[in-house]
């Protein structure tokens, strides 16, 4: 790759994209600034709400978790320990090239700028299917665990699909109002959240730490041989989905070169460390050699609940169900203003509708992406509905099934990239940062992309030709991506060149 641009050349590039895609080419400075998101509006602490939020702890711990401690058992700790290890390896090079590219798309930039623009486009068309199953799952599981919630603590029930849309209705307007204003309802639902886990987690050791005490045996090695390890690192891996939004934000961030690698180490290193623990500690709550049979029994899935009740008292039970729901509903807050972005940034360069690639004057939110979003949202609920689908066993795992391995994908594609574009020229970084460590990352994420594609019905509980058809959606939505990319290509070559590069050279 070439050395970064000088200021006047990025001034150069970013006045050629104007006029060559754009409707209307803008003649001023002010009229190009008038379609950005708003500069500046997100510190680093925002970044880490942003981050650790779409994760949802909350929701991970007592709504995932069991899960994966019935396919993997005492293997569980490690599987969410190496998945943050691997993810802190990836973060090396990923924060390394945050420096040189900052676009609303992400790791479609990335990719783009590291293994070639068709790449790039190709993965930005799997980014908004993996983004939008993603938050689909999370709007249906939202509605079913607020139902729980709400008919345990007042015996009234209220369909879960009530629920969702209600939380999609409040969703779609933070979305359209300024990300500050997320930002702020993030980090109020994020400290909660790990707040009733720490009250768990003090209950059980302040109860000498299950039935057998602590038991560092969990954490061994030779628990990784057990034959439900690879459906396990699905929901281990899924468990950190998000991270890479603090490249998201990077055209709305201070001082991006400083927040976005401190945001990630943060967001990846505390999640990697917070899972571990607390999957553990559930472990020990029911004893190391009887809690997969409980994972796997009647209740099963409500096991974090059980322990909390009886470890730290039922109020803290019943502040989890009500935390549940605001971890649920932030996470789904958090995807859906990443996959917003992901639409503005296509729309603005011409690869999707360019009224997609436009904001509001006053909150400087992309407004269209966010009706288009919400409405995809909408499409998905309706569909639970009319099928008569379960929104947890199906909707939420079947789609969080495509939408993690899609994300994953475009992992292992963005550490391949990071190679690719320092491969040239290190720019004055150490070897291990931009050769070793993306190089290790991507070999690391194959191995678990392999793993997930053969032991996806452990997560689904569907047939092969279900799995199957999960799957198939990732390499077509791929080759629409590329096709669009290389018919650009051919009939307007300038346009190509200038593909992920927009606003990725500032500063």
């Amino acid at each position: 790759m070439s050395p970064q641009p000088s200021m006047s050349s990025s001034h150069s590039l970013h006045s050629s994209y104007s006029s060559v895609s754009s409707p209307t080419a803008p003649s001023t400075a002010s009229s190009t600034a008038a379609g950005a998101l708003e500069k500046g509006a997100i510190g680093t602490g925002d970044l880490v709400f942003f981050v650790v939020a779409a994760a949802a702890p909350l929701t991970v711990m007592a709504g995932v978790a069991p899960v994966a401690i019935g396919m993997a058992g005492q293997a569980a700790p490690l599987g969410y320990l190496i998945s943050g290890l691997l993810l802190i390896v990836f973060a090396a090079g990923f924060t390394a090239m945050s420096r040189y590219v900052r676009n609303a798309g992400a790791f479609y930039a990335y990719i783009g700028r590291g293994l070639g623009r068709a790449v790039g486009v190709g993965s930005a068309y799997v980014a908004l299917l993996a983004y939008n199953a993603i938050e689909v799952g999370l709007l249906a599981v939202f509605g079913w665990f607020t139902e729980s919630g709400f008919h345990e603590l007042t015996g009234v029930r209220v369909s879960w699909w009530v629920w969702a849309l209600s939380g999609l209705a409040a969703i779609g307007a933070l979305g359209y109002l300024k990300v500050t204003l997320s930002a702020k309802v993030l980090g109020v639902a994020l400290a909660l959240e790990v707040l009733v886990l720490l009250v768990f987690e003090a209950g059980v050791f302040a109860h000498g730490g299950g039935p057998d005490g602590p038991r560092l045996g969990a954490l061994s090695p030779e628990h990784l041989a057990h034959a439900g390890v690879g459906g396990m690192f699905v929901l281990a891996v899924g468990a950190f989905i998000g991270f890479e939004a603090t490249a998201i934000y990077a055209e709305e961030v201070r001082r991006p070169e400083r927040s976005v690698p401190r945001a990630t180490y943060i967001a990846v290193g505390f999640l990697a460390l917070f899972y571990t623990f607390t999957v553990w500690t559930i472990i020990n709550a029911f004893g190391a050699d009887r809690v997969q049979a409980v994972a796997n029994g009647a209740g099963g899935t409500d096991m974090v609940f059980t322990a909390t009740e009886r470890f730290a008292g039922a109020w803290a039970a019943d502040a989890m169900h009500l935390l549940v729901i605001t971890s649920a509903f932030a996470a789904v807050l958090a995807f859906h203003n990443g996959a917003t972005r992901y639409f503005y940034a296509l729309g603005r360069e011409g690869l999707l509708p360019r009224r997609l690639g436009t904001v509001t004057a006053g909150t400087r939110s992309p407004a269209a992406a966010v009706v288009l979003q919400s409405a995809l949202g909408l499409a998905g609920v309706l569909a639970t509905i009319a099928t008569g689908a379960d929104p947890y066993a199906v909707t939420f795992l079947w789609t969080n099934g495509t939408g993690i391995l899609g994300i994953m994908i475009m992992q292992a594609l963005a550490a391949l990239a990071v190679y690719g574009f320092f491969r040239r020229d290190r720019r004055g970084l150490p070897a291990w940062r931009v050769v070793a460590a993306p190089l290790l990352a991507g070999a690391g994420l194959a191995v678990l992309i392999v793993l997930v594609c053969r032991n996806l019905g452990l997560l689904t509980g569907a047939s092969a030709g279900i799995n199957a058809a999960l799957l198939v959606p990732l390499p077509l939505a791929f080759a629409a991506g590329l096709a669009v990319a290389l018919r650009i290509r051919r009939r307007d070559p300038q346009r190509y060149a200038l593909l992920t590069t927009v606003d990725a050279e500032r500063g």
